[in-house]
């Protein structure tokens, strides 16, 4: 009688175990919802379908996406009334976006989560299309702006885990008004002639990782905007590109400053640029201090290092005053490799608000295989250890 017991209470707590581990987290799946994995019928009804039920449930839930090619129009994942906060989205297939760019070209963005918590987004591929979009743009007709790929905006607790996201109509990727937010081997590419497809850009956004990722793309492989700060960048490597940059900042009179970055351990590969800041011409209480950059390798890179106040692409109808943006407390140490022009290092700096507190340790820049050169204007810090080019900071 007591075996009878003891087997009849085991079986009924491995089934209510059972009953919890199925309910602990619910799978939705949006080819059962309705998507069809051929690339040509568009599923955002059942992608949308899948998140609306992801939400309502009171379980960690997750949104499957089998392998196969999905069509998806503009789509928003709106958090507001989410009782979730563990959605985990699983992509075994690719997301395509429609091939008409006018579809999408001027919604914004493509794929778009707004005010949601603890979302990840685990592998799969985004693809956008946007090889017209940028012929049409390289043509000088007139076009629509274009889409992010995909977007956080105001949300928290983020992870984005081995996602590819290739031929983006505009930027990738977009971290805004975030905080903790973690973005781990991902995988960008678009063409070094496409424009505007910066591959990750961070703004007004705090404790951001990026992490082991692979960016080449038409702009900036990671652009860093207003009110960043906490943020983590390691083990990147970045080309074709226009490197990582601070920037464009100090647009606005009343902006919020970028502080606390850190890029550490990155290789750029036939780069506009490597590590640079970029402020515009005009007055601003913007501000950036507290970056440190480290460990870099530069391969035949144009400008490895570099601060420009002056910033304005494309030349034409250029703020021509001051910057107000304050720059101050920049480090880099250990920093390896080669540029493609003389000037390797080039710090040109505001004479209203000269860059201040710059520490050089330990730069090696050659050109054709000799030292090359340095520029500095309105800059002054220190340097230690060997630094090539020759250190040009006012001390």
């Amino acid at each position: 009688m007591a075996s009878l017991v003891s087997f009849l209470a085991f079986h009924f707590l491995f089934t209510i175990f059972q009953y919890s581990s199925l309910a602990a987290n619910v799978n939705y799946n949006v080819q059962t919802l309705g998507a069809k994995p051929d690339g040509k019928t568009d599923s955002t009804k059942a992608f949308l379908s899948a998140w609306t039920s992801a939400c309502a449930s009171g379980q960690p839930a997750t949104i499957y996406v089998p392998p196969g090619r999905f069509l998806l129009g503009t789509a928003t994942f709106a958090g507001q009334s989410c009782k979730n906060q563990a959605i985990t989205i699983q992509i075994d297939g690719t997301l395509v976006a429609p091939s008409n760019y006018n579809v999408i070209g001027n919604s914004g963005t493509w794929i778009n989560f707004e005010s949601v918590t603890g979302v990840s987004v685990i592998g799969g591929t985004l693809d956008a299309q946007g090889a017209n979009l940028w012929a049409c743009k390289n043509s000088g007709k007139s076009c629509p702006t274009g889409a992010t790929t995909l977007a956080f905006y105001n949300s928290k607790n983020i992870m984005i885990n081995g996602l590819s996201s290739i031929n983006s109509q505009m930027f990738h990727i977009l971290v805004y008004g975030s905080q903790n937010a973690k973005l781990v081997g991902m995988k960008v590419s678009a063409p070094g002639n496409s424009p505007n497809t910066d591959g990750i850009h961070v703004e007004k956004s705090s404790s951001v990782t990026i992490m082991n990722s692979k960016i080449g793309t038409g702009d900036d492989c990671i652009s860093i905007g207003p009110g960043t700060s906490n943020l983590w960048i390691e083990n990147v490597g970045c080309g074709p590109g226009h490197g990582i940059s601070i920037g464009s900042v100090g647009w606005e009179m009343q902006e919020p400053g970028v502080q606390n970055v850190t890029v550490k351990s990155a290789t750029f590969t036939g780069t506009q640029n490597g590590v640079r800041v970029k402020t515009w011409a005009r007055p601003s209480k913007g501000f950036v201090k507290d970056v440190l950059f480290q460990h870099l390798v530069m391969v035949n890179v144009e400008n490895p290092i570099i601060i420009d106040q002056k910033y304005c692409p494309g030349g034409q109808n250029c703020p021509d005053q001051v910057s107000g943006v304050k720059i101050s407390d920049i480090t880099y140490q250990d920093i390896h490799g080669s540029s493609a022009t003389e000037i390797a290092m080039k710090f040109d700096c505001s004479k209203g608000n000269p860059c201040s507190d710059i520490n050089l340790e330990d730069v090696k820049l050659t050109y054709k295989n000799k030292p090359a050169h340095s520029s500095c204007i309105n800059a002054d810090g220190k340097a230690s250890g060997l630094v090539q080019p020759n250190n040009c900071l006012y001390n």
